[in-house]
């Protein structure tokens, strides 16, 4: 795929040689594995599973695995065009090459991508149309908790938590490679949390799955029980360019008892258990230092109900006030986090403030089992924009069981409270609803659920925009009722889909989950072709009949959902076990009830493992005195000249930017801060490089804090940036903002031509050095405007097969690129390279 970077689009996202990225000899390793994610890069590097397989696998030197996305549309057809198979990113290895091929599965409208990866890379769908010579297709992820609709895809899938369960595998493999494919499923079924879907026959919709060996009748996920014992990645692998989730994340804990009746996770990665904090702070220590990201996000299912919270962001906080790095507390509950770490927040970069109330009323809140109050919400929006957050992101389902239109209304109701809390003195807040149609998943107490229609939910959001429409400072948002219809017949489906999961992608049916690319009436016409009614899977199922994933065990007794479903339709809420009564789930081990995931050769006892029995932050004891250091000095005023060759050329001028100020942080620079509510490092540039034209003479401005040695600048930053982007001078300059630019710049254009080919180029370029213009038109935001080249161009001479020429911005600055190209329109990339050999400044 590398030898096609000049024509892909956004071609940085498939280079593959990012900062931490792990690059092997694969001839020294016995199991090559692509972690594959079925959407594009800027989402799956936010995966933070993906960052822990890559981790966990690449530590053993026996094992290499490398990343892969789902390319963008008009990459895939680059790569169809040129008859190029689909690779992976570090080693550029056809996937059909690989010995696995391990799909992560986040949720269920990612379907069609998976046969549109195996497409690009040549693999066969289904896996009994794949022999020896192929990789093994095998998937994770939440939604494998019922994924019978593409279950015939994958040899196997991993039930539960991966880290141990995958190294287990590849052992297996790197020992069993004499084995034909079945003798090695039928060795690996016996791993726990692995799931063979060859292994359980389909007799048709709405009947149980015949297992055929009947010792293989349930399959129960894996868990790891001590997240102490498992590394967690502080190398993480730094994107280029802006992600969903740009930040460093740390793992605090996983699992949550809260007890959410909606919520698969909290269901599935039971029980609660939570690394200890010297175990965080080393991890982040040791994160920050070999990433430089400028956020930390405390990652869990419930973070504010981490029993040492306060603690640990005590202990983190001095270092990232110090550093201007924010700290992220995703998965809040309001009044989950108190007074004092919100005034530790608001110190450093604020980043968004957003909150979960699900439902509109306190009722609704009960039957979900929210365990949060009104009164409870607005005490937490009113101190964040006591401290300077000045919008707030509020999230809500809607077609929630036992819903009314009153509950709608609590909607806009809530939002408007919420808003008033931040409109002391003249503060102006933002409120924002973001509203989701309920969709009942597998594996929770509302998983026999009726699911309301597309019709039912558009007049429920009907209302809600008429009622926002009323008020200033309340914005709705909200997700597609089709795609949540899409999503509901997937959720609760069985293998009787695969077909219509195959025949969507054959009629181009891909990136379901992105708006701009979700089309229903395709998916509509095939299952009525198939005979399959969209209405059958919405409604509600009868708990005494089979459901598809009834061999898939998560731990939690089937009498243990029915319990809670019953308890939300009374309206009665459930304690979080964790620090209250146990409500016998089933996950745990209990005297006189082993756990329902049974002995699988366990050393320890299932239980929750916390840091403490209560919640730190119920302490009245603690006190916060950190001094702010002053962050915003102006000691230092550099320009750093840096070369940008090779792959680093196809960096955008956005990517550079946080390329840069990453490796300053990881060099220890010490950057001078802006002001404001979200502090940035000073720094300025020239004129932004076309991507694909490299340079041999870039530069960027820089202000520091303090004095350090010309020699240490250098070293430290070239130990912190890619091999083809190296800093070779740096010039001190004045502490004011206006510096010299340059006025004139140079470029060599290489050609890749045969010898009657170049004598034509320079005859073309001849014929343009003898016209007294030469006029091309561009097109701008305020409509097409026509150049004259000629006016730009100093002058120019060859040397052997290069062409160098000096360019002109006294008048204006016009894209290099562009000039270049019009002069050369029958040259593409791949017979004609640019770079920029100096800059004439003034």
């Amino acid at each position: 795929m590398k030898e096609l970077l000049p024509f892909l689009p956004k071609p940085s996202h498939y280079l593959g040689q990012e900062i931490n990225s792990v690059h092997k000899d694969r001839s020294r390793v016995s199991i090559h594995v692509g972690l594959a994610f079925p959407d594009v890069y800027q989402v799956g590097m936010s995966y933070l599973g993906q960052k822990i397989l890559y981790h966990c696998i690449n530590r053993h030197e026996d094992f290499y695995a490398e990343r892969v996305f789902a390319p963008s549309l008009d990459a895939a057809g680059i790569l169809r065009q040129h008859n190029v198979s689909l690779c992976t990113l570090e080693s550029d290895t056809p996937l059909k090459n690989l010995n696995v091929l391990a799909f992560s599965l986040t949720h269920e409208l990612c379907y069609t991508n998976i046969l549109y990866m195996l497409d690009l890379a040549g693999i066969p769908f289904r896996s009994r149309d794949r022999d020896g010579t192929l990789p093994l297709v095998i998937a994770g992820g939440g939604a494998v908790f019922n994924a019978e609709p593409v279950a015939d895809f994958f040899d196997l899938m991993v039930l539960g938590e991966g880290e141990e369960v995958i190294i287990h595998i590849l052992r297996e493999m790197s020992r069993s490679r004499v084995l034909d494919r079945h003798a090695l499923l039928k060795k690996l079924k016996q791993i726990p949390g692995v799931y063979v879907p060859g292994f359980f026959k389909f007799h048709g919709p709405g009947l149980p799955l015949e297992p055929l060996y009947p010792e293989y009748d349930v399959v129960r996920k894996a868990l790891v029980q001590d997240l102490n014992q498992v590394p967690f990645p502080d190398r993480q692998v730094v994107p280029y360019g802006k992600v969903i989730h740009d930040r460093l994340s740390i793992e605090i804990a996983r699992g949550c008892t809260r007890g959410c009746r909606f919520c698969q996770a909290g269901n599935i990665y039971r029980p609660v258990r939570e690394r200890n904090i010297p175990c965080i702070l080393e991890t982040i220590h040791s994160g920050l230092a070999a990433t430089g990201m400028e956020e930390l996000s405390f990652l869990s299912l419930s973070s504010g109900d981490f029993s040492s919270l306060e603690d640990l962001f005590f202990k983190s906080f001095a270092r990232c006030q110090q550093e201007q790095v924010s700290i992220a507390l995703p998965s809040l509950r309001a009044g989950s986090v108190n007074k004092r770490l919100m005034q530790l927040m608001a110190r450093i970069r604020r980043t968004h403030a957003t909150l979960a109330p699900e439902a509109g009323t306190d009722r609704l809140r009960r039957v979900i089992n929210k365990g949060i109050t009104e009164q409870e919400i607005l005490e937490h929006t009113g101190h964040l924009f006591d401290l300077g957050w000045q919008g707030v992101k509020l999230y809500f389902m809607i077609g929630l069981p036992t819903e009314t239109q009153e509950d709608i209304l609590g909607i806009r109701d809530l939002c408007h409270k919420v808003l008033k809390t931040g409109r002391a003195g003249k503060k102006r807040p933002q409120v924002t609803a973001s509203v989701s149609p309920f969709v009942p998943k597998a594996q929770t107490p509302f998983q026999w659920d009726r699911q309301a229609g597309p019709d039912s939910i558009k007049d429920g959001l009907y209302m809600l925009k008429d009622l926002f429409k009323e008020h200033k400072g309340l914005n709705l948002k909200w997700h597609t009722p089709e795609m949540s219809l899409l999503e509901g017949i997937f959720s609760r489906g069985g293998r009787e889909l695969t077909d219509t999961v195959e025949q969507a992608y054959l009629q181009d049916q891909t990136f379901t989950s992105w708006s701009d690319c979700f089309q229903l009436r395709p998916w509509l016409d095939i299952l009525d072709g198939s005979g399959l009614d969209p209405e059958h899977y919405l409604q509600a199922r009868d708990p005494d009949q089979p459901l598809p994933w009834n061999h898939l065990h998560s731990g939690t007794s089937r009498r243990f959902l029915l319990t809670e479903r019953k308890r939300a339709l009374s309206g009665k809420t459930t304690l979080d076990c964790r620090y209250n009564v146990c409500r016998m789930c089933g996950v745990c081990d209990r005297k006189g009830q082993p756990s329902l995931l049974g002995p699988a050769g366990r050393q320890q006892p299932v239980k929750h493992f916390l840091n403490m029995d209560h919640r730190d932050q119920d302490d009245e004891s603690f006190r916060l005195d950190i001094q702010q250091k002053d962050l915003s000095a102006k000691k230092v005023h550099l320009r750093i000249w840096h070369e940008k060759i090779g792959f680093c050329k196809y960096l955008s001028q956005l990517e550079l930017q946080s390329l840069l100020e990453r490796a300053m942080r990881r060099a220890g620079w010490p950057l001078t801060f802006s002001r404001g509510f979200r502090p940035a490092p000073v720094i300025s540039f020239g004129r932004a490089l076309p991507v694909g034209v490299a340079s041999m003479a870039e530069w960027f401005n820089i202000y520091l804090r303090d004095h350090l040695e010309e020699r240490d600048l250098l070293k430290s930053i070239n130990l912190n940036l890619p091999r083809d982007m190296q800093a070779y001078a740096l010039e001190y300059l004045s502490l004011s903002r206006r510096q010299p630019q340059a006025v004139a710049e140079e470029f060599r254009l290489d050609f890749n031509l045969s010898m009657q080919e170049l004598h034509n180029a320079a005859q073309k370029w001849q014929a343009f050095e003898s016209a007294e213009n030469f006029i091309v038109s561009r097109q701008t935001p305020k409509g097409a405007r026509s150049r004259d080249l000629c006016r730009l161009v100093k002058e120019a001479h060859w040397r052997d097969n290069s062409l160098f020429v000096l360019l002109l911005w006294h008048e204006e600055y016009l894209s290099p690129l562009f000039i270049l190209q019009s002069i050369f329109p029958d040259y593409g990339p791949e017979r004609m390279s640019i770079t920029k050999t100096r800059q004439i400044m003034a």
